[in-house]
């Protein structure tokens, strides 16, 4: 061990003498949601920054991502989903999906609501008071620039409920609005959902979930473009202490005998080696599968692990690759009577005026994001009464104001979501779905690695549906989906049965099956290097995200999070790199 802390700092030394052109401050590792907002933060600040991204300006790479309506092309659940700006990930097979290995989306690019109860939980968990509600509300509200949806442009009947002082005076640099045009679909779904006993809830954004609403997305109002990371925050960042390493793969971070994290060793896209160092502290936001990646192979995680790919230990933590969250859904499939995106995947004449009218006025479908109506609940107590007494234990264990299922409209058919695109039936009709979304999962996935090397991706294990009471909560979910479409409000429409399974699965034991079948990720991984107290094993940073025994390094992402928050997770990614680059520069 001695000769690796002696190798470790001459490896250190080295790098200080001779790349001291590629000496920062700072150095973060990963430039979506929070490694660019917490960089942009900092060199704000004065700080000279360097911000390490593995990919490239996704306009550059994939220049249909600023569309909201392209954001469900890349994504599907094909092992063999080959997409620009994609990591190309692709699970372990998962024996509680039958089996499957699925396409696991996650942006190469720049740019990659919680309930009150749950923030107190977080505060709980690690010991910071700095957590809770009022606390850390002045972070969500800090980097959003909200516009109020505009009611000339939308139907009528699509009328949106919203706090404006859910959000600041509007200076954040990221664009936060609702699309111009509402997908006709989610006018019926608004309808089948307050059918089902959830309303219209007055507004999601201000720490309180349950209900239904027309949801905000990061559109840019003006053009109805999608608003990002890099397209908010390093767009509008001035300063001049930033310098953006993009195609180059952070390979390991370098300690010196004191374990400071000293450097980070980097490729470039041509495969040679440097080192760029930092004087003060590495952050590392390579989100939930390479954050514990990264750590991992630069000696930082369980021992076993470790010494299984020969990587000497720098310190070992248990707890990292472990705890993995995530919101898995499936969506039953309908055919309806209004237009949806079945008619743009299919009719080429139809997607290529849509596309024009989106070029040349910013307006039409492809502003919406497809996905604009949502709802959340806890099951309600006619179908709560089915579940096994563990299921009921389980689920007690979250607050009471904690939803355990969320609802969200597809306005198209879905299946196993394998390729929205090519998978639209082709049989003249139009088809849409209701997403049902376990927001109270107890199965826990974890991240191991291949190899020794970055360029291998990670082994990714989700493990959804592993717990008896997630399969019960699916059950039960997918049967509240069933009572909105077969409700009187919906039935106009509604064509004939159920399309997808069918009529036909009515058991149970059915039903599980048909979703283990179709199972797949609402991309909302998180907690694989946890913050938590030191006694805590499975804890891998403090509550200033600060890793365990190391010094000078942090983890900053949705890795992070002590536990995945009910709602989306961006915002509150967003929350935490405004909050720790807030500490960091506090000192």
């Amino acid at each position: 061990m001695l000769s690796f802390y002696r190798s470790s700092l001459a490896l250190a030394l080295w790098t200080l003498s001779t790349a001291a052109a590629q000496t920062f401050e700072y150095v973060v590792v990963g430039g979506g949601t929070a490694g660019a907002a917490l960089a942009a933060r900092l060199a704000e600040a004065s700080r000279s920054v360097a911000l390490i991204e593995a990919g490239t300006r996704y306009e550059s790479s994939w220049p249909l991502a600023a569309i909201p309506g392209a954001d469900v092309l890349p994504v599907g659940s094909d092992p063999e989903t080959n997409m620009p700006a994609d990591w190309g990930f692709v699970t372990a097979p998962q024996p509680n999906a039958n089996g499957r290995r699925v396409h696991f989306a996650r942006g190469k690019c720049l740019g990659g609501s919680p309930t009150i109860e749950s923030l107190a939980q977080w505060a709980q968990a690690v010991d910071d008071e700095s957590y809770t509600f009022e606390r850390v509300l002045p972070y969500y509200k800090r980097n959003a620039h909200f516009t109020p949806p505009n009611t000339t442009s939308r139907l009528e009947n699509a009328t949106v409920q919203y706090n404006e002082n859910s959000f600041a005076a509007g200076n954040g640099p990221l664009e936060v609005s609702y699309s111009d045009f509402a997908m006709p679909f989610s006018t019926w779904m608004k309808l089948g959902m307050d059918a089902i006993g959830l309303p219209e809830a007055a507004d999601f954004n201000s720490g309180h979930l349950n209900g239904s609403q027309y949801c905000t997305s990061t559109i840019k109002a003006s053009d109805q473009s999608r608003s990002s990371s890099a397209s908010s925050y390093l767009d509008s960042a001035t300063s001049t202490t930033l310098t953006v390493f993009d195609r180059t793969l952070a390979k390991k971070i370098l300690f010196d005998a004191q374990k400071n994290a000293v450097g980070v060793q980097v490729a470039d896209s041509w495969g040679t080696l440097s080192n760029i160092t930092a004087s003060r502290e590495i952050i590392v936001s390579g989100g939930a599968f390479q954050s514990p990646q990264l750590l991992m192979v630069s000696g930082v995680g369980p021992a076993d692990e470790l010494r299984r790919h020969h990587i000497p230990v720098v310190s070992d933590l248990p707890g990292v690759g472990q705890n993995l969250w995530d919101h898995p859904f499936f969506a039953p499939s309908y055919r309806v009577n209004v237009e949806t995106f079945t008619r743009l995947a299919n009719d080429f004449g139809y997607l290529a005026a849509r596309s024009l009218e989106y070029i040349i006025s910013h307006t039409g479908p492809l502003t919406n994001p497809v996905a604009d109506f949502i709802a959340w609940e806890k099951i309600p107590a006619d179908l709560r009464s089915d579940f096994s007494s563990g299921t009921q234990q389980a689920l007690a264990a979250f607050p009471d104001d904690w939803p355990e299922a969320e609802y969200m409209s597809g306005a198209g058919y879905v299946g196993n979501f394998s390729n929205l695109l090519t998978n639209q039936p082709k049989d003249g009709y139009q088809y849409a779905s209701i997403l049902g979304v376990l927001i109270a999962p107890t199965s826990r996935g974890n991240i191991s690695l291949q190899s020794a090397d970055t360029s291998d991706p990670p082994v990714i294990n989700p493990n959804w549906l592993a717990t008896k009471a997630d399969q019960e909560l699916a059950v039960a979910m997918f049967r509240r989906i069933r009572q909105a479409f077969a409700s009187e409000q919906m039935s106009p429409v509604v064509i004939g049965n159920e399309y997808s399974p069918g009529i036909a699965t009515q058991e149970d034991a059915q039903i599980l099956n048909w979703i283990r079948n179709n199972v797949m990720t609402l991309w909302h991984p998180a907690c694989t290097c946890k913050m938590g107290v030191a006694s805590d094993p499975l804890a891998v940073v403090d509550s200033q995200a600060r890793v365990f025994g190391v010094k000078k390094l942090r983890v900053v992402d949705a890795s992070a999070f002590p536990f995945l928050p009910p709602g989306h997770p961006q915002s509150s990614v967003y929350m935490l790199a405004e909050k720790i680059a807030d500490q960091i520069l506090s000192g």
